[in-house]
């Protein structure tokens, strides 16, 4: 009995999906068209929403048919409407798309398998009420043929059988070999529509994650590219600003002095001694700041030693006591990885002694699971954010530039801890 219901409900399903597959096509045709037009002439125009969710109607009609014929067929529960990724329709939606491939996809497919069933029914029934609808009188030589119609036209199946018994048998054999063979037959073909409805029209669907996958990379790549733009933005305007205020002007003023010198070289030698020594002490002060600025831009410590030792170095010339807490770090990291944790530090540290007024910090490195870790801990006032115009925005910045993530940990009364996990395989 429960055969026969899966049976009778699967030949339902086969045989109505021709007029819903004919339906759809142009919905989501029609709609897909002038949902992108309205789209692309206005941005958020209820025309356009309302024919791009026209357009997804016929998938979720026929999602919704597949769960039906799932509960009611197999006892399972029906998978219902599908869920909606994004609250409006949307062109760039992949889901409309597969929509779309599944619509003409599914043409071809649904005319084989109801022509199938069909014929499967009729040869089936035809052949099984053949003793209630046969006429021939006992020894008469008619063949057994199988008609169809008001005009008794024949379906091309005549056979040349004599005798009624050899004519009944041969209609029994074939009714029991096709009724018998209905349920797998119906099966196979469910299999096969279904199965293409779950793959394109499902959200959960191996396909949907691919391109949802891809979608999701693509932005990551697209945020990652803005971050860098930003922070080298930033880091370029920070160079010049610190040359301009540092280097420049003690070259300036180095100019200055030696122009002095230059002026009084043959009337007051006393005067140039003091102007060269003065030229001498702000050669050094240049020299400095240039030193200074350069392992700002590439530490060569980093790059020669590694950043275990470049953490410790940074450490040691805090102006508030700091300690290193550092880990295993196993394989060295990638040069761009080792340059963000280090400027992270750097920066943290920077912030530390200009507004924190704490008392000592500690600056701590994990390797873990492909992922480095770099945190600086301060028991100052606390108070710090991830907040536009903030210094940190830009730490940020260069941290999600490489695919990691800058944290900041700051109550109002401290202690405050800057954590950036940067991808390190």
């Amino acid at each position: 009995m429960r055969i026969a219901r899966r049976t009778i409900v699967e030949s339902v399903y086969l045989v109505t999906a021709p007029l819903s597959a004919a339906v759809g096509l142009p919905l989501v045709v029609g709609g897909l068209c002038v949902g992108t037009v309205g789209s692309l002439l206005q941005s958020g125009s209820p025309v356009a929403a309302r024919a791009l969710a026209l357009a997804r109607w016929p998938g979720d009609l026929e999602w919704w048919r597949i769960g039906q014929v799932r509960s009611r067929a197999g006892g399972a529960r029906g998978t219902g409407w599908r869920p909606r990724s994004k609250e409006t329709a949307d062109a760039a939606d992949p889901g409309l798309w597969l929509d779309l491939a599944h619509t003409v996809l599914v043409l071809p497919v649904v005319l084989v398998t109801s022509v199938v069933t069909v014929l499967w029914w009729f040869v089936g029934v035809a052949t099984a009420t053949y003793p209630l609808r046969s006429q021939v009188t006992p020894g008469s030589p008619r063949p057994l043929t199988l008609y169809a119609g008001s005009d008794r036209s024949h379906i091309a199946l005549s056979l040349g059988l004599t005798s009624p018994a050899e004519r009944l048998a041969f209609a029994m054999t074939v009714a029991v070999l096709l009724l018998f063979t209905l349920p797998l037959v119906t099966r196979v073909c469910v299999a096969a529509q279904t199965g293409l409805g779950q793959a394109l029209l499902s959200n959960m669907s191996a396909l949907h994650r691919r391109i949802s996958g891809l979608e999701q990379d693509r932005d990551t790549a697209v945020a990652q590219a803005v971050a860098a733009v930003t922070a080298e933005a930033a880091a370029l305007r920070r160079l010049e600003r610190d040359i301009h205020d540092g280097p420049q002007q003690q070259l300036v003023r180095l100019a200055m002095e030696l122009g002095r010198a230059q002026h009084h070289f043959d009337r007051n030698p006393e005067l140039v001694r003091a102007a060269l020594a003065d030229a001498v002490v702000q050669t050094q002060q240049a020299l400095d700041e240039l030193r200074a600025l350069s392992r700002g831009i590439a530490p060569p410590i980093l790059a020669d030693r590694g950043l275990r030792e470049a953490l410790s170095t940074l450490a040691a010339r805090c102006v508030v006591p700091a300690e290193l807490d550092s880990g295993p770090l196993g394989r060295r990291p990638d040069a761009v990885v080792e340059t963000t944790a280090y400027f992270v530090v750097a920066e943290a540290l920077t912030n530390v002694a200009k507004h924190s007024h704490a008392r000592r910090c500690t600056i701590g490195m994990r390797h873990a699971e492909g992922i480095l870790r770099v945190w600086v801990t301060d028991d100052g006032a606390g108070g710090a954010a991830l907040a536009k115009g903030h210094g940190l925005q830009g730490l940020a910045d260069r941290v999600h530039a490489v695919g990691g993530r800058l944290q900041v940990d700051s109550p109002e009364d401290g202690p405050t801890t800057v954590t950036a996990e940067l991808p390190c395989r």
